[in-house]
């Protein structure tokens, strides 16, 4: 299994967008989930770095300046989206990412408190 770590900028990106109101807290991550054509506009806008920033993991084996790298969504380039830390933090926990799955905890526990 990869040994994946936090990726302390989207926590901090994150974290910001949950204070900011920035939030989608009504619509199902299937509907909400950006795709492969989003997700190539936010690298032509902001760079590996600014797409990265939308992803909680990030796979230190894989390339720089991959999709590829990034792991762990939590919102759609806009907004953080409350059903994709729910699932992020499921699947972390199913596959034993500890520290992940604990920044999505903190990170649904800020949203909870803050858009409750």
């Amino acid at each position: 299994m990869p040994d994946y770590r936090v990726n302390d900028d989207a926590v901090q990106q994150a974290r910001k967008l949950i204070d900011d109101g920035k939030v989608d807290v009504d619509t199902e991550w299937s509907d909400a989930a950006p795709s492969a054509d989003d997700g190539n506009a936010e690298i032509e806008a902001h760079g590996y770095a600014g797409y990265g920033a939308w992803h909680l993991a990030v796979d230190p084996d894989a390339s720089e300046d991959t999709k590829g790298r990034y792991k762990f969504p939590y919102g759609d380039f806009r907004r953080v989206n409350r059903a994709a830390l729910i699932h992020g933090k499921q699947r972390a926990a199913q596959n034993d990412h500890d520290a992940i799955e604990k920044a999505f905890d903190d990170l649904l526990q800020r949203l909870d408190e803050k858009h409750s």
